[in-house]
């Protein structure tokens, strides 16, 4: 029998994108605002965001339009009043890591350094969601995934673990961002592993290919989902998106 509680309680609208800091491909020109306002007509309840600046020094006296305050508060705005950032690459101008906007409370959340050995440095954002007229707490991880394959095992390792460790089996979680992913290697992992299917694949029988953005080949960018389903998943239009990012955005419609 449906608990009609649950059967009322409306879907949770998903995105995730990467911001490229703000600029355009080989970054040419500085579109964050323009990024906003596109964020924004998507209407997602939760975002998922790679490759924001937490702070630049030197962009902030040269370049127009600059935010007074990290980039992630800046496309929050009054739209999303609960954001999370997790600091990952720090250099001495500034810094810049995941982060993730939600229209609902962030009772918790933790970035986790998934960074291998080398330069490059990577994190999993693990926040948990207190959404209003379901009873268990929503879990939501936003990915960076690193370039090497190598790195990106461990990577996916280390995400199973963690989702073995703080996320409890009847949990809705989803796991959304950029994961560098072309083989599609990610997908017999963390479906053996930790029960997570990916959106796309459930969907139409594979994965969305997302970059480049201006002719996509590659399929980089991903949702997954555990205790959860998903209604018609999309590849957000290219106009405006590949000239707001090198990536395309996906969103979904999460049903818990």
């Amino acid at each position: 029998m449906t608990d009609p509680v649950a059967a009322a309680v409306a879907p949770l609208t998903v995105m995730t994108v990467n911001t490229h800091k703000g600029f355009t491909t080989f970054n040419r020109k500085f579109i964050l605002p323009e990024l906003r306002d596109a964020v924004r007509k998507v209407g997602a309840d939760v975002v998922f965001l790679q490759e924001v600046l937490g702070t630049h020094e030197a962009h902030g006296k040269h370049v127009d339009n600059w935010p007074d305050g990290p980039q992630y508060e800046f496309l929050a705005d009054e739209i999303w009043p609960q954001f999370a950032y997790g600091r990952n690459m720090v250099y001495p101008k500034g810094h810049h890591g995941n982060a993730v906007m939600s229209k609902f409370p962030i009772v918790h959340y933790q970035n986790h350094d998934v960074s291998i050995a080398g330069p490059e440095k990577r994190g999993l954002l693990h926040c948990v969601l207190d959404i209003p007229g379901h009873q268990v707490e929503v879990h939501a991880i936003c990915v960076h995934l690193g370039l090497a394959e190598a790195h990106r095992q461990q990577q996916l390792e280390l995400l199973c673990e963690i989702v073995h460790t703080e996320v409890p089996p009847e949990a809705p979680l989803i796991v959304a961002g950029d994961f560098n992913d072309w083989r599609r290697r990610a997908h017999d992992l963390l479906w053996r592993e930790a029960g997570l299917k990916e959106v796309f694949v459930t969907a139409y029988g594979e994965s969305a290919r997302t970059f480049p953005a201006r002719f996509p080949l590659l399929s980089l960018d991903r949702i997954y989902v555990r205790n959860a389903s998903v209604h018609l998943p999309v590849v957000l239009p290219r106009r405006p998106w590949s000239h707001l990012s090198d990536h395309a955005p996906l969103a979904a419609e999460i049903h818990l």
